[in-house]
């Protein structure tokens, strides 16, 4: 398929883009906690504006003190954060993209311990994902809010950024206005749905006398929330229409809000192209361009979606984190060096864990400079062990830059346990990541030497000047449940031989690994349940991936028990020790998966 539709170019209000592609706003947290825009940040957008996206926006910038959502957040509320924002808007547009920024308040969706006060909302209603007391807003506190986007879209275009949008999606304050989920006020600014969109429009309409009439202004609505009382395409519709007379150029259609975070990020659990459906109904609807976002994660779905008429541009986010260059190469028809984002929401995960972004598939994500790939200073004979993901990563990376490389692997194939780990029905994505290094370990000529098993003594005659060992990990083993005994096996044989299983399995650990061997068993037919010895089961996942995860669990029956030890097992029966109490218990088991 050609990408002609992909690569044509595109005006919006007389900003022209070279292509449709958008690197949406996405919060990745690499400024300082004061605000402060690093090195760090602008290597992060050079390279998103240097792999080929159309426009390149900058993610969502507090125009309020009480409006940060994390303490590393963007912020444009004063204008010492000017300096910083212009030399991020420069480097997006030296490397050939327009550059775009989003404007934000949080509203309820932050903490006092963020903010050291409580956070501000439309009505009596706490953050269902944070709790915590709120306060109202008055109506001269709306209009100092009215004022203060006013300030930051002024501030945006002194910093040099080309177009503006307004975040009115994902549970913040402007979205907790639209939607009567959270807005149950009886002033002018709640009720009907012209009601509920009045901040909103006065918002668009202060942006838009602020900028003037010649600059472009996009606006982020969630067309669905999916929650009673929440948003609908129907009335969306509506919004969007008011907002247009209000002073907007285009919209880009998300989902979710704070109790539906699942629909704003989606997980591999959900489909590629989720949320196409939602802008192509909006499309028809107005009569200004839509931009479309959902797991739209290779140029091909995006060239379908635009050739269709579905949407006017597309958002690639994640797909831009996991590579930067997806544009370029997708224009040079290098389709299978692209590196696919597979939905794993490690990126989220990492900033909630770690504090930075991070990537799956692409190491350099937040680290540009320190991992960027240079050519060796000598090209040595560099020997990787082992042809998992690590294994093959370390191959082709090593021969890019200049050294000899000798890839074996004591198996028929690479990949290691990302063959495996594809195996359920919702991760077959996975597989993306074998794809992308078998193109690039043949494209830099690395040696790869397949069904080749060595040991210490093999390694040191083959001479090489470099080690790299990287054959994974092995399964810890419990004493009283051994593989190979009757009724225990591994999860590798679950995952391989569903079949061979009898009807009724029980799953040793709730981990991610023990989730998804018990929801790939049910698919399969059988009654399973879990054992999980903490309070918890899927505490590995993040919130999204875990929340559905644990739907599909008891859509297909599974019986998670928490809180049970594993004590032994013998003649089909499992013995445990129950709850805070420990009581013995002991349970049917004619099968166990460790």
């Amino acid at each position: 398929m050609r990408l002609e539709h992909l690569f044509s170019p595109f005006e919006l209000r007389g900003l022209s883009l070279k292509n449709r592609i958008v690197m949406p706003p996405m919060g990745v947290f690499l400024v300082e906690a004061d605000g402060s825009v690093t090195q760090r940040t602008l290597e992060y957008y050079r390279q998103r504006a240097r792999g080929g996206a159309g426009m390149v926006m900058v993610e969502a910038s507090a125009v309020a003190p009480e409006g940060i959502v994390s303490f590393h957040q963007m912020r444009i509320f004063e204008e010492s954060f000017v300096p910083g924002l212009a030399s991020i808007a420069r480097v997006i547009k030296e490397e050939g993209a327009r550059a775009a920024i989003q404007i934000h308040h949080a509203g309820r969706q932050t903490s006092s311990k963020v903010i050291g006060r409580p956070p501000l909302a439309p009505s009596p209603l706490p953050c269902p994902s944070i709790r915590g007391d709120v306060e109202v807003l008055d109506q001269e506190g709306i209009q100092r809010i009215v004022r203060l986007f006013g300030d930051a879209a002024q501030r945006a275009m002194e910093a040099g950024f080309e177009l503006i949008e307004i975040h009115g999606a994902h549970g913040y304050l402007i979205n907790q206005f639209l939607s009567g989920f959270s807005n149950i006020r009886e002033d002018h600014y709640g009720g009907d749905t012209r009601g509920r969109a009045r901040f909103a429009v006065e918002v668009v309409e202060e942006v838009r006398r602020r900028v003037g009439p010649d600059f472009p202004i996009s606006f982020k609505i969630s067309a669905q929330e999916f929650v009673p009382g929440g948003l609908t395409v129907e009335e969306s519709v509506q919004i969007v229409r008011l907002l247009r007379q209000a002073g907007i150029d285009a919209v880009q259609v998300s989902a979710g809000n704070d109790a539906t975070p699942e629909w704003i990020s989606q997980p591999m659990l959900m489909p590629r192209g989720c949320l196409v459906d939602s802008a192509h109904r909006i499309k028809e609807a107005v009569d200004i361009p839509v931009i479309c976002v959902g797991r739209i994660n290779g140029p091909m779905l995006a060239e379908e979606i635009l050739r269709e008429g579905k949407a006017d541009l597309v958002c690639m986010g994640r797909a831009l984190l996991a590579d930067p260059e997806l544009p370029r190469k997708a224009r040079e028809g290098r389709l299978e060096e692209i590196r696919r984002c597979v939905g794993c929401n490690t990126c989220i995960n990492s900033i909630f864990k770690k504090g930075r972004v991070e990537c799956l598939v692409n190491p350099e994500l937040s680290r540009e400079q320190e991992m960027a790939i240079r050519p060796a200073s000598r090209r040595r004979r560099v020997l990787v062990v082992g042809a998992g993901p690590a294994g093959c990563e370390a191959a082709w990376v090593a021969a890019s830059r200049g050294h000899r490389v000798e890839l074996l692997e004591a198996s028929d194939q690479i990949g290691g346990q990302i063959l495996l780990g594809a195996t359920p029905s919702h991760k077959k994505d996975l597989l993306n990541i074998v794809r992308f290094h078998k193109r690039q370990l043949a494209l830099h000529k690395v040696d790869c030497c397949m069904g080749r098993v060595v040991g210490p003594e093999e390694i040191l005659e083959m001479r090489p000047e470099v080690v790299v060992l990287a054959t994974g990990a092995k399964p810890v083993r419990l004493p009283f449940l051994q593989e190979g005994a009757n009724g225990v096996c591994t999860y590798r044989e679950a995952l391989e031989r569903p079949e061979s299983l009898p009807e009724k399995v029980v799953v040793a650990g709730g981990g991610a690994i023990g989730c998804e061997v018990a929801l790939h068993l049910a698919e399969w037919g059988h009654k399973v349940r879990i054992v999980e010895m903490t309070d918890r089961v899927g505490s590995q996942y993040e919130a999204m991936t875990r929340k559905l995860i644990l739907q599909r669990l008891r859509s297909h029956g599974v019986e998670v028990l928490t809180n049970h030890r594993i004590t032994g097992y013998r003649e089909g029966r499992l013995s445990c020790l129950s709850g805070v109490e420990q009581e013995p218990l002991s349970l049917e088991a004619p099968a166990v998966v460790l």
